[in-house]
């Protein structure tokens, strides 16, 4: 026994019924994260307030109101990230001080010339579905060196949750790989991909007959909160959200494919669905996010996703540090 992965993988069932849980919480930044042998929780100053980076103190009381509870609010977060190689903070699978070949064939990519950091990412996979994490899959990124999990569907706050212990396992299995977890939403100028943090929203309301007119009735009420929603997306979106590499321009509010709100094509013939948000970056504060999408008067109140229940998903962004504010 004498490398210490055989230590960490000892099974101590046999020997003792008490276990190690990890404490993990959202460091003063709001974007960092921390742990020690613990749970995850709600962190507070010593007076008892949440402090400012808790976002889902707020998210709980929206998320529990009754008429929320009744719409059913499902969540699908697309997570995306880049690996960086730890000497030189660039992306694995590129020269250093070099670049690749142009973007095109990395999207879904497999091969040795195309994926690089598949051992990290199905290590992930594994990882989250043994820790509960209702993770629905993983796919190479348009950069080279960056990928994508998705967590969800999700009810209500729990998306939040998930994603954010999702992103503790896979910061921690980096670091056992000897990798950098960036989270930066531009991490290499010039004519390469961002990452963003893409969100999929849907009420009852939403998935019901004649749901399709709740939807679009939701956008034009997120329309009017542009502004105060791209500030709760995260900071750096500016970097990404320049109207090239599939996003819209940052001050400029679109619906349609490929644009900030997407709506699937085949939801309007059905005539019920839900909407896809684009503007998350990928450190997003997620419960604070979340929060936006119930907010359909211009004001924050916690019946607002029953009104609109496009804007609960919003909501549930803020919620969770990396989708979407608005409460």
């Amino acid at each position: 026994m004498s490398l210490l992965s055989d230590l960490r993988n000892l099974n101590l069932s046999e020997t003792t019924e008490k276990i190690i849980a990890e404490y993990i919480w959202i460091g003063g930044s709001g974007m960092d994260l921390r742990s020690k042998a613990r749970v995850m929780c709600d962190a507070y100053t010593p007076g008892g307030e949440p402090i400012p980076t808790n976002k889902r103190f707020n998210a709980e009381k929206i998320f529990s109101h009754p008429d929320v509870v009744a719409e059913e609010p499902w969540y699908g977060i697309e997570q995306e990230y880049t690996l960086l190689q730890k000497e030189v903070t660039w992306p694995i699978g590129w020269p250093v001080g070099g670049f690749p070949g142009p973007q095109g064939p990395y999207y879904c990519g497999i091969g040795a010339d195309k994926a690089f950091g598949r051992d990290i990412v199905d290590s992930h996979y594994k990882a989250c579905l043994y820790a509960g994490i209702n993770i629905s899959g993983v796919n190479g990124e348009v950069m080279p060196g960056q990928w994508e999990f998705q967590v969800g569907p999700a009810v209500g706050i729990s998306a939040g949750d998930e994603l954010w212990v999702a992103r503790y396992i896979l910061e921690r299995i980096t670091e056992i790989a000897g990798v950098v977890l960036s989270f930066d939403p531009k991490p290499i100028q010039g004519d390469w991909n961002g990452a963003g943090a893409h969100t999929n929203y849907s009420t009852k309301s939403m998935r019901s007959d004649g749901g399709f007119a709740v939807i679009k009735k939701a956008i034009e009420k997120l329309e009017l909160k542009h502004k105060e929603h791209i500030a709760a997306y995260g900071e750096g979106n500016e970097r990404r959200l320049t109207g090239k590499h599939e996003t819209a321009d940052i001050n400029t509010f679109l619906m349609g494919s490929g644009e900030s709100w997407s709506l699937c094509s085949d939801w309007e013939g059905h005539g019920k669905g839900g909407q896809r948000l684009f503007r998350g970056q990928e450190a997003c504060f997620e419960h604070g996010s979340l929060c936006c999408h119930l907010d359909d008067r211009g004001d924050h109140h916690p019946l607002a996703i029953i009104r609109q229940p496009s804007k609960s998903f919003f909501y549930f962004r803020c919620f969770i540090q990396h989708i979407t504010v608005s409460i």
